[in-house]
């Protein structure tokens, strides 16, 4: 029984493929001895593929988390326009994160930290394309073929007028880039010592971030791939508008930090997103909530700085019995008696806090937690948990 299926079987299969030949055959008859001639070239409409190009970027280092993240809605909507223009196919490469001053758990891994340990690579995709850098280096190698390193004018602006210009001028600080070889340099590279670039120049620009795109395009257009060190120098082209928004929704947090805050809000807060009215896609192109719609927890949030600002800011900052003054007017005001606090404060002035506001709790991260995400991930569930509150 079996040896006679599998003899149909291959009799079908048989005079489907016949079929099929015959069906091809017929599709060229008419054109057969076109089709069949050596002697003739047959014309395809094939578009010319552009050549992919990739875009590094830097900040000042010493810069915290917050201007780095903003720098990068800068490049992004610098990237976005590129592509939009139709010249390359450009790819924007995240530098990886670290050290910043306010990580101080110098037990951990404060450097060469990928994006994806923050945020969704996915997610930010959907804007504009982009790789993390130890991908660059595997699929490219470890060379860098230009470092625009961007400076000021020394002259500044001209009888106090601004203007956009950008020029190759003389370094005004001592770079950080030395020739190491005829033709290679050395640098910060986030500490990947492996690295080195080919090129390397000073340019002093003023403006927004598309004074840099004639450079790109013409005076580096046979580079591949282009560093622009101390990006901050460029100006947002976009901010406030749709443009800045869609990149700054791209920005998604990381699940595994989100899941983190969520347990928290969760187990001591009272509050989840079914309740608080605060779920969201994993597609931000397609959320629409109208303003208000979200309600938050049953809970209010504060940021309460008490170290590095506390030292520098004594006279502006108040005592912390003054500050939970200040703070329970707001806690009546919402009718909640719960307070999560984000703070850097030893645990004694945190003790003291809950002395005055016993309502109040902060989130203290496992050492599991802290070895794997670092001080930067604790901050951002510290700022997702701060999110959510009403």
């Amino acid at each position: 029984m079996v040896g006679k299926r599998r003899t149909l079987l291959w009799q079908i299969q048989v005079i489907a493929l016949t079929l099929s030949i015959l069906f091809c055959f017929s599709l060229a008859d008419e054109n057969d001895d076109f089709v069949f001639d050596p002697d003739t070239t047959q014309q395809f409409n094939v578009g010319v593929a552009k050549p992919r190009r990739f875009l590094l970027y830097g900040v000042n280092r010493g810069e915290g988390f917050n201007l780095s993240r903003d720098v990068y809605l800068r490049i992004a909507n610098l990237v976005k326009i590129l592509i939009k223009d139709g010249h390359e196919d450009w790819t924007l490469v995240l530098p990886p994160w670290g050290p910043l001053y306010h990580w101080k758990s110098q037990d951990l891994k404060r450097s060469q930290i990928p994006w994806s340990v923050f945020f969704e690579i996915q997610s930010l995709n959907l804007y504009v394309p982009v790789m993390e850098f130890e991908d660059f280096i595997a699929e490219n190698s470890p060379i860098i073929d230009e470092v625009l390193y961007l400076q000021r004018y020394s002259e500044g602006w001209n009888h106090g007028k601004f203007e956009e210009k950008i020029d190759e001028r003389e370094c005004i600080d001592a770079p950080m880039y030395k020739r190491v070889k005829k033709d290679l340099y050395n640098g910060w590279f986030w500490g990947f010592e492996e690295v080195r670039a080919i090129g390397f120049r000073c340019i002093s620009a003023q403006g927004f971030v598309g004074v840099i795109i004639p450079v790109l395009q013409s005076n580096y257009s046979s580079a591949r791939s282009v560093l622009l060190d101390r990006a901050e120098t460029l100006l947002h082209s976009r901010y406030g508008d749709e443009e800045y928004w869609k990149a700054r929704r791209s920005m998604q947090f990381a699940k595994h930090l989100r899941q983190i805050g969520d347990e928290f809000r969760h187990q001591y807060l009272d509050s989840d997103d079914q309740k608080d009215k605060t779920s969201m896609l994993d597609d931000w192109r397609k959320v629409q909530t109208k303003h208000g719609q979200a309600v938050g927890g049953p809970y209010v949030a504060v940021h309460l700085r008490r170290q590095d600002f506390l030292y520098g800011h004594k006279v502006d900052v108040p005592s912390l019995n003054r500050t939970a003054e200040q703070i329970q007017p707001i806690l009546d005001k919402y009718k909640v008696k719960k307070l999560f606090v984000a703070t850097d404060a030893p645990v004694e002035e945190f003790e003291e806090l809950k002395f005055y506001l016993p309502g109040a709790v902060r989130y203290v991260p496992s050492d599991d937690v802290l070895a794997k995400y670092g001080d930067g991930g604790v901050a951002i569930i510290d700022q997702w948990i701060c999110a959510h509150a009403k």
